[in-house]
């Protein structure tokens, strides 16, 4: 069946109802999931951070070369024993509803953030913040618990931004759907599962959008995006398959730009299940996956094997090791864990979150099958995908999952934190797989309290060897950003961090 006529008579039509949005010089980007939530404090997700940062910032930034820089602080201090920051705030900044940035303000976001009650899933990026103290009304401190040395890469994560409390406590549980920040947009409406409109806030402290709006539209479809791009009636559409690289890039108006990422791809197995108790079982299966075949012909070079657990670029990153294709190899060790037979599991993926995410799950399945290993495929929407993997152990039976992870921060801490340490098991953390090694927590927790590089990178180049022979995950690969960006568009920033940022792009 042709279907490529329908595709693009759909993608016109939906053009016709844009027309004004575009006459109105809003940038449209069509994203592969919608957000889950706007409440920063509560995001988990990186199509969730997209759009919050474009309404909330961070006291700190990273930037796309991977440099920390001051944001919302104008300059910070550091005592001697790293013991108490002391931070500036900048002067002229505003909430989109007109109330001023203060320290107690700013006191009053971070307190939410930390607060046990409110079980945010980040809150181990602040955890070690004992408590914080307004001086005066541009300047606070930051109290330590103990030396902490990934702090100022923490404070770059979106989830920490500063929110309102004001308005937290007006809107009470809908603060998730009526966002008030500082950022260069406001929020102006949510259509869940279709779009979400942002305007240009005029009262913005730093350099104005160049944009009336943004407009971010959930596109599951690769279909769909890719002929909303080559339609026109979205400017910018994510997750390009690599098959469509070349038609895409011989149109005039369109560019597929390639940008790297902090991005791990994985398959997670859920050591509460009694199956993947056995560390030969999960061997079994990263034995059983041709991880370059996969990267060749299913992603078409667009993506980098893992030797190791986070991706090159972050701080902390050793290759340790690969599993080298090998399925007679899989199937003795099955035999050796006493499945001579084989096994048969479940294998779940979302739709639309992560580059050719379902024909990955499904090569997967055909080569465990060669194996030995029979897997049925489960795929969910994004939102129910994220709930039905948060479930804490005894309610979860899911026993594997196509998962990413972008360590966001640059720093290996919120790479192996939040997915490795017992600590962080869902759902209070993100360590989906319920993996524990206490040897590998107490790794990662001198990493954390240790301020010297070198030995930091000794401390996370042990725990990557350890977590790659304990295999509590498929290793696949790192991802690459491929993304369609219409020639009209200029200053879009493709962050490595997974966000698409239009803070200072134009439309010609």
């Amino acid at each position: 069946m042709n279907l490529r006529p329908i595709r693009i008579l759909a993608a016109l039509a939906l053009a016709v109802g844009l027309g004004a949005w575009a006459t109105a010089q809003t940038l449209i980007i069509a994203q592969g999931t919608d957000a889950v939530s706007l409440d920063p404090h509560d995001v988990t997700d990186s199509p969730s951070a997209t759009v919050t940062s474009h309404l909330y910032e961070t006291l700190f930034e990273l930037t796309p070369d991977g440099e920390i820089v001051p944001h919302l602080v104008e300059s910070y201090e550091a005592s001697e024993g790293g013991l108490v920051y002391t931070f500036t705030l900048r002067e002229g900044v505003t909430f989109h509803d007109g109330t001023p940035l203060t320290a107690d303000v700013v006191k009053g976001s971070m307190d939410r953030f930390l607060d046990p009650d409110n079980a945010f899933t980040f809150r181990f990026l602040l955890d070690r913040v004992d408590e914080i103290e307004v001086v005066d009304d541009r300047t606070f401190r930051f109290h330590m618990a103990s030396t902490f040395a990934p702090l100022l890469a923490h404070l770059t994560h979106s989830t920490t931004a500063i929110v309102l409390p004001s308005q937290v406590e007006a809107a009470g549980e809908d603060f998730g759907e009526q966002p008030v920040g500082t950022g260069p947009f406001q929020f102006t409406s949510w259509d869940r599962g279709e779009q979400i409109d942002l305007a240009r806030y005029d009262g913005y402290w730093g350099e104005h959008a160049q944009v009336d709006g943004v407009r971010f539209l959930a596109v599951p479809e690769n279909t769909t995006r890719m002929a909303m791009a080559e339609s026109g009636s979205a400017h910018v559409a994510v997750r390009v398959p690599p098959q469509d690289i070349d038609r895409l890039n011989q149109l005039s108006f369109l560019n597929v730009e390639n940008v790297s990422s902090v991005r791990t791809i994985y398959i997670y197995f859920n050591h509460s299940l009694e199956l993947f108790q056995d560390a030969r079982v999960r061997q079994a299966i990263n034995y059983a996956v041709d991880k370059e075949e996969i990267a060749e012909f299913i992603t078409g070079g667009a993506v980098r094997p893992s030797d190791a657990a986070i991706s090159p670029g972050v701080f902390g990153y050793t290759p340790v090791g690969t599993y080298e294709y090998d399925p007679e190899r899989a199937r003795e060790l099955l035999a050796e864990a006493g499945y001579p037979d084989g096994i048969s599991t479940t294998l779940y993926s979302p739709t639309g979150r992560y580059l050719q995410d379902i024909q990955i799950a499904e090569a997967i399945q055909s080569q465990l099958a060669a194996a030995g290993i029979v897997a049925e495929i489960e795929t969910l929407e994004w939102a129910s995908y994220l709930e039905l993997t948060s479930r804490p152990a005894a309610e979860n039976d899911v026993p594997m999952a196509l998962l990413g992870w972008g360590t966001v921060t640059g720093d290996a801490d919120y790479g192996l934190f939040a997915l490795f340490h017992t600590s962080e098991h869902v759902p209070d953390g993100s360590n989906r797989a319920f993996y524990s090694n206490p040897e590998v927590d107490a790794l990662l927790d001198e990493a954390r309290t240790n301020t010297d590089p070198d030995a930091r990178e000794a401390l996370y180049e042990e725990a990557l060897q350890i977590i790659h022979e304990d295999a509590p995950w498929l290793f696949l690969h790192s991802e690459t950003q491929l993304v369609a960006v219409n020639e009209n568009v200029s200053g879009l920033v493709i962050h490595p961090t997974e966000r698409v940022l239009a803070h200072s792009a134009s439309l010609d």
